[in-house]
């Protein structure tokens, strides 16, 4: 990296550059997680006590959860319904990504761009509670669904789950959306050309032309989308039924609510090493590496 920016910038500020990242990541990224780890392996501990006999390192904050059948079975649901949100969000993602990249004219595909980006300009809270009028027991949709005689009683939409996964597929639709787009539109269009002069269908020539070669960014939007869907916490708290709760839930609770910074600590870095477990699975089933993700 130091070597492309020194000859895009030249040494002095190639040189500031790395610098200031380099500080950036000690600072905003590095030593918040190692204090986070300390405070994970302290006990809590009323404030005289700190520094006593009974302030030692300890696996019990991390054992709680493993304990706690509750919080274990919210814990493995997290996990499960932010695949499937990745899951899905690919879904609704790949063929508008493919449509942009190579099937919309630059000024449709412009047009689609903006109309993406644009409900982006607004608050994430505010758009979560625009899908909350809208998913309402006697919200539009159920009005539009018995006017159209669809159904005949308004549906509980935020009552499971549903509404926490359409909250979340919009939401991070766009880290989804763009890795894909960039990766899909410098596929050179004569390799498509020939597998259907080949006699290759859609389906055929998607499965073995476009995303092998798209699979970098079908890696990355993957990453990010369970990343973010893991970490959420307005989403399931503004969607979400009491029967739905997401670990981000309990580990607010632990910090604001509880007052126990080490066993929400313990609880956050374990959500940590599962994104981290997420993004090394993600990068060996699709064979690429931090390389290819990082292009």
């Amino acid at each position: 990296m130091f070597r492309q920016l020194r000859t895009r910038f030249g040494g002095p500020l190639a040189m500031a550059i790395v610098t200031l990242l380099g500080i950036w990541l000690i600072v905003m990224v590095t030593l918040p997680q190692l204090q986070m780890i300390e405070y994970s392996l302290r006990p809590n501990l009323l404030p005289a006590q700190i520094g006593g006999p009974d302030d030692r390192l300890t696996l019990a904050n991390y054992a709680t959860l493993f304990n706690n059948d509750i919080h274990r079975t919210i814990f493995f649901k997290t996990i499960w319904s932010s695949v499937l949100v990745t899951l899905l969000t690919l879904a609704v993602s790949y063929p508008l990504a493919w449509y942009l990249a190579k099937v919309a004219t630059p000024r449709q595909a412009a047009l689609c761009i903006l109309l993406l980006i644009i409900p982006f300009w607004i608050n994430e809270i505010l758009r979560t509670y625009s899908w909350f009028i809208i998913l309402a027991f006697r919200g539009p949709l159920n009005e539009v669904l018995m006017m159209l005689g669809l159904i005949d009683r308004p549906i509980r939409f935020l009552s499971g789950n549903g509404g926490v996964m359409v909250g979340m597929v919009y939401a991070y639709i766009l880290f989804m959306v763009f890795p894909v787009y960039n990766a899909i539109e410098s596929l050179d269009d004569n390799q498509v050309r020939a597998a259907r002069d080949l006699g290759a269908g859609t389906v055929r020539t998607h499965r073995r032309i476009v995303i092998p070669h798209a699979k970098p960014g079908i890696a990355t939007g993957c990453i990010m989308t369970f990343m973010l869907a893991a970490g959420s916490y307005a989403v399931p708290a503004l969607l979400g039924s009491p029967g739905s709760r997401w670990f981000t839930q309990i580990i607010y609770n632990w910090f604001f609510e509880g007052g126990n910074w080490n066993q929400g600590a313990a609880y956050a870095f374990l959500l940590l090493v599962l994104c981290i477990g997420f993004m090394s699975l993600v990068m060996k089933v699709f064979k690429v590496g931090l390389g290819d993700i990082g292009k």
